[in-house]
């Protein structure tokens, strides 16, 4: 016998079909800097990133501070946490750069100018773009944004394409003598359906908006 094999309409499944609310089944965490009206900076956590070569595409709410951002100066640093950071990141989750707060955040979000003495983080001047990259981040990607597109069923998203411009990497998690991220040395902060994970460490915390805490 093969050793796939198909499986049948006898064959026993436990799945369950669910409407989860949300979809962030495991993705990296990311720390968004963009350059506020007044030149000051807005930091702002997101999980929905993906990258291909040096492109790297966003999610982002349609009201967010940080797409008015980079509607009027399409400059950002794509700052990726480790794990240990995940606390700085949890602290300013309820937070937003937007004020008036839009409606659709005030049950839950409120306005912060300053969010990263808020998170306790440091900004940290960027090469080639104006907003600051986070200095305890060990990989910090400076950009520009591409393209916004409306997304959704409703509109209430955008998807942003950014070309990455710069890379600043630590030390410690760059392989010796090469361009290259060493694997075994670099873990992401995970996004595990509002719950925090490092690649190789047990639970850490949760977000504020987590349905499934214990």
């Amino acid at each position: 016998m093969n050793a796939t094999t198909t499986p049948t309409a006898t064959t026993p499944t436990d799945h369950l079909s669910i409407s989860p609310s949300i979809l962030y089944f495991g993705t990296p965490v990311a720390l968004l800097t963009t350059e506020n009206p007044d030149g000051t900076p807005n930091l702002a956590p997101i999980s929905s990133a993906w990258a291909l070569g040096h492109t790297v595409v966003l999610g982002l709410g349609a009201e967010s501070r940080t797409l008015a951002n980079l509607a009027e100066c399409p400059e950002l640093v794509i700052n990726l946490p480790s794990p240990e950071l995940w606390a700085a990141v949890e602290r300013i989750a309820p937070l937003t750069g937007a004020d008036p707060v839009p409606a659709a955040k005030r049950e839950c979000y409120r306005h912060e100018a300053d969010k990263f003495t808020a998170a306790g983080l440091h900004p940290q001047a960027s090469e080639t773009v104006r907003p600051p990259r986070v200095a305890e981040c060990p990989l910090q990607l400076e950009a520009t944004a591409r393209t916004i597109t409306p997304a959704g069923p409703d509109g209430g998203f955008r998807i942003v394409e950014c070309e990455v411009v710069r890379v600043h990497a630590a030390a410690s998690v760059v392989i010796p003598g090469t361009q290259h991220i060493d694997p075994a040395a670099w873990s992401p902060l995970i996004y595990n359906f509002r719950h925090y994970y490092g690649l190789r460490t047990p639970e850490l915390g949760h977000s504020f908006r987590s349905q499934t805490a214990s």
